[in-house]
């Protein structure tokens, strides 16, 4: 099961319910899978590098990038490094009824992947950072829903998950490093 890496194990273990929303869904569909008496891992990676992408319309329009949490570096993953890690799990039972922490290999703060990024297309892109109250009407405007952008803000303002701290599955599980945001945007490049 794909999950989220701002679940641990107290939420699991906890009474009541979680106020915040990522992390009440996610918690309830942990529980489920792990009360089905099926075999089950559970994939809690952190950010995706393929977030990026969400720069897309920004980037139609010019060269700056704006976005909140300038100062949260995030060691973000890619997707193929998730999928590669599943594939293992579904292929052996090696990893049936762990919990599994996944990140990319180093952690680092929007300006530095734009910074990677603007290298790669030779674009002279630079980010802006957006401060929180900016972010929250944008999110909201966006169509994002409240209690997501509350739990944004309680992750990533509140610091109340971890997404900084580089974890070794990847390599533990499958003999190899982890991609850096760097080898994904080289081969998405003609994405951007």
């Amino acid at each position: 099961m794909l999950g989220s890496g701002a679940v641990t194990d107290t939420e699991l273990e906890a009474d009541e319910p979680s106020t915040n929303a990522i992390v009440a869904y996610n918690v309830e569909a942990e529980r489920t899978v792990r009360a089905s008496g099926l075999a089950w891992t559970i994939l809690r990676p952190a950010g995706f590098h393929t977030n990026a992408l969400r720069w897309l319309p920004q980037l139609k329009h010019g060269d700056v990038i704006h976005g909140p949490w300038a100062d949260l570096p995030i060691a973000s993953i890619d997707p193929a490094d998730i999928a590669a890690v599943a594939a293992f799990a579904l292929t052996t039972g090696d990893l049936d009824g762990r919990a599994l922490r996944l990140t990319g290999p180093e952690a680092l703060r929007p300006a530095e992947r734009v910074a990677i990024l603007a290298e790669i297309l030779g674009r002279p892109l630079r980010f802006e950072p957006q401060d929180d109250d900016d972010a929250r009407a944008e999110m909201l405007a966006d169509g994002v829903p409240p209690g997501y952008v509350d739990a944004f803000f309680r992750f990533f303002s509140n610091g109340e998950t971890d997404e900084t701290t580089v974890h070794p599955t990847v390599e533990e599980v499958t003999g190899r490093l982890p991609r850096s945001f760097a080898q994904w945007a080289h081969d998405h490049a003609d994405e951007f």
